[in-house]
């Protein structure tokens, strides 16, 4: 299964380098956690664009939005180290992964790359 976070989603709508592999693994279906939905909306939402166009783009792939359950906001939390670099956001988005048992798609290089971690450029 595939889980986006918010720039994987913000690096598609916008055509940056790695949308091309973005909408290849939301053509195979995927999740976003709620949290990085709303992380998503605020982006586009902040730089004037239309978010019901945006949201109509992603929801038309099927992408399933997520609920943030208590266990995974308490894993978040656990998460959490000074200076480790990683938002609220992030850690929900990793957390959620780790219950679905999910690959992560990421444009946040910052997160490197692993079995469950995938770059998108």
């Amino acid at each position: 299964m595939n889980l986006f976070d918010a720039s994987a989603l913000l690096c598609f709508l916008q055509g940056e380098e790695g949308a091309d592999v973005v909408e290849r693994e939301l053509v195979a279906g995927g999740v976003c956690s709620a949290a990085n939905w709303s992380e998503a909306a605020q982006k586009v939402l902040a730089r004037s664009r239309d978010w019901e166009l945006a949201r109509g783009l992603l929801l038309g792939y099927r992408l399933v939005i997520e609920p943030v359950l208590v266990p995974d906001a308490e894993r978040a939390a656990a998460m959490w180290r000074p200076g480790s670099g990683l938002s609220l956001g992030d850690r929900l988005c990793l957390a959620t992964a780790e219950r679905l048992d999910a690959v992560v798609w990421t444009a946040d290089s910052s997160w490197g790359t692993s079995d469950t971690i995938r770059q998108v450029r």
